[in-house]
């Protein structure tokens, strides 16, 4: 395959990327408006609630044949994605939209980093320490960050994790109907806390259009481009390539939500972000020597 067949599908798979990015962090500054009304986790069955029924009246996949192909990995992939979701909501309730994103890009840049022997990727590995000791509330100060949303962004963080991990096998198993199928499981864990948190307030007419736009621009559209990603690219690539993700998030919370951040906490994303960046550049080289799925 000559370089330049290569290089194509692969700008492919990055711009889908970028555009899924964007996409995600508007979906989440919409998504915790809704919060007053329905609570985070109301917000997540909404998102994948409606998401799993906009992808399956579009994709219909079940006028495919399933055949023998590997159900565990869709269901941990779709189970990954609702508890992430879940778990990330709840850590928007007391912290802000960048320093949550921060925190939750920890687990992919755990799994870049996975397994790495060479000393830059300490060095890597070290920024990435200084940015979570600058982000979290170990110092006692008057507005040191809430303990508890903390500890919900990086449970969010393990479940970015093993969604790119399982996401990688099931894109191969179910191709683009993993997205449809996923979410779907998605749905099904978070549905039921969102109906114990807000009961019927989530038939409220006056809020449909607001939890159709999260449904799109969170899921939907996102996780349908994520995918054709993650079948293009070896899962420590996607990974790598994540480093604008809280520098997104942050602009998207100063933009939309009016959340303001100290110049400490900018430091600390920033450092995060060059952390990522450059274990993106250290791994390029061989990672395009890897195979690509599909």
């Amino acid at each position: 395959m000559s370089p330049r067949s290569t290089v194509a599908p692969l700008a492919l798979a990055v711009g889908m990327l970028l555009i899924s990015m964007v996409s995600y962090q508007c979906g989440a500054s919409l998504a915790k408006q809704l919060f007053p009304q329905v609570g985070a986790q109301g917000a997540t069955a909404y998102r994948l609630g409606l998401s799993a029924l906009i992808l399956l009246l579009w994709r219909r996949p079940w006028r495919r044949s399933a055949g023998r192909r590997d159900w565990a990995a869709l269901w941990g992939y779709g189970l990954s994605m609702g508890a992430m979701n879940l778990v990330f909501y709840m850590s928007l309730r007391t912290i802000p939209l960048g320093i949550a994103v921060a925190l939750e890009f920890t687990g992919p840049l755990a799994l870049a980093l996975f397994g790495s022997r060479r000393l830059l990727d300490f060095v890597w590995v070290a920024l990435v320490v200084a940015g979570l000791a600058l982000l979290l509330p170990l110092r006692g100060q008057l507005h040191a960050l809430d303990p508890v949303g903390v500890m919900y962004a990086l449970a969010a963080g393990a479940g970015w994790a093993l969604y790119i991990v399982l996401g990688k096998r099931a894109g191969a198993a179910h191709g683009a109907d993993a997205v449809t199928l996923g979410t779907s499981v998605g749905a099904l864990l978070a549905i039921p806390f969102g109906i114990a948190h807000a009961g019927s307030a989530l038939l409220s007419p006056a809020l449909l259009p607001y939890a159709l736009g999260v449904a799109v621009l969170s899921s939907a559209l996102p996780y349908s481009l994520e995918m054709v990603a993650l079948t293009r690219l070896p899962a420590r690539t996607f990974s790598t390539l994540l480093s604008l993700e809280p520098a997104i998030a942050a602009v998207a919370g100063v933009a939309l939500l009016g959340e303001r951040l100290s110049l400490l906490q900018w430091l600390a994303i920033a450092t995060i972000i060059v952390a990522a960046a450059g274990t993106a550049l250290s791994v390029q080289r061989p990672a395009l020597a890897e195979p690509l799925a599909n």
